[in-house]
């Protein structure tokens, strides 16, 4: 019940669907990931079961280890997993699709829960997702905050997509056939042109370049700054006849600094 699966939650409760969170801790919309009891009586109603939940920082996937047995004996009508594109690795920029091999990147844990979470359940529908924005999470609250820079890296290039296209997928999926699914907006470009067009709705001035020496990156946002590709998401426009109603970061920041 993280950012990406609270806004399926809501999407889903508006049309009818009784949704069980499960969170660290319990709350109001949520049970606790270690009440076993409790977990294990939610999978046997359950019609559909869907995982946002990464590997921890062993590299171990929790759900898998806590409850896989559990999923894949359940009598479920759909089943899926939030992963990342990450799992592909650095392409030089080149495009990849879903028959890319995984596991070459820096994110070897989520390669693995991937491959796992396949493994499970012959239904399953894993999302590969690269970026994640919507509303509150997105370019514009960085560009308010003074939390941007512009890094010249001139052939860096990543895809993203909106929170609200996430959910989409996933509900295209419930009548669509199982694999796996890259869910990417349709306009890759650089986190600079991002910046810029953020700066620009704002009204503000953007930043100046500068080296990635100079920005004084921690070590993670460095590797994130070391791969370069595209994903492809021509499947599941095919497969689930899904379409994201933010094609590009534009139309998307709009709608975020609208939601404001």
């Amino acid at each position: 019940m993280g950012y990406s699966a609270s806004h399926l939650a809501r999407r889903l409760r508006v049309q009818g669907w009784r949704v069980t969170g499960v969170r660290r801790a319990a709350d109001e919309e949520a049970i606790a990931f270690a009440d076993q009891r409790g977990v294990m009586d939610a999978l046997q109603c359950a019609s559909h079961v869907l995982s946002s939940v990464p590997p921890d920082i062993e590299g171990t996937d929790p759900v898998l280890t806590q409850y896989g047995d559990a999923i894949a004996a359940a009598s479920l009508s759909w089943a899926g997993y939030l992963s990342s594109s990450g799992v592909y690795g650095d392409t030089g920029g080149a495009w990849v699709d879903e028959s890319a091999p995984i596991g070459q990147g820096r994110r070897s844990a989520r390669a693995m829960a991937d491959l796992g979470w396949q493994a499970l359940r012959p239904d399953m529908r894993i999302f590969r997702l690269p970026g994640i924005y919507g509303p509150g999470r997105s370019a514009i609250e960085r560009v308010r905050e003074g939390r941007v820079h512009m890094i010249d890296l001139p052939q860096q290039v990543f895809s993203r997509i909106h929170v609200d296209d996430i959910a989409g997928a996933v509900v295209a999926s419930f009548t669509g056939p199982p694999g796996i699914y890259n869910i990417a907006d349709d306009h890759p470009c650089s986190q600079n042109e991002v910046i810029s067009h953020a700066c620009a709705l704002l009204g503000v001035t953007a930043p100046p370049l500068m080296t990635i020496e100079d920005v004084g990156l921690s070590r993670q946002a460095r590797a994130f700054y070391a791969e370069n590709r595209r994903v492809a998401n021509g499947r599941a426009k095919r497969l689930l006849g899904w379409e994201p109603l933010y094609p590009d970061y534009r139309a998307g920041l709009t709608e975020c600094l609208d939601g404001h």
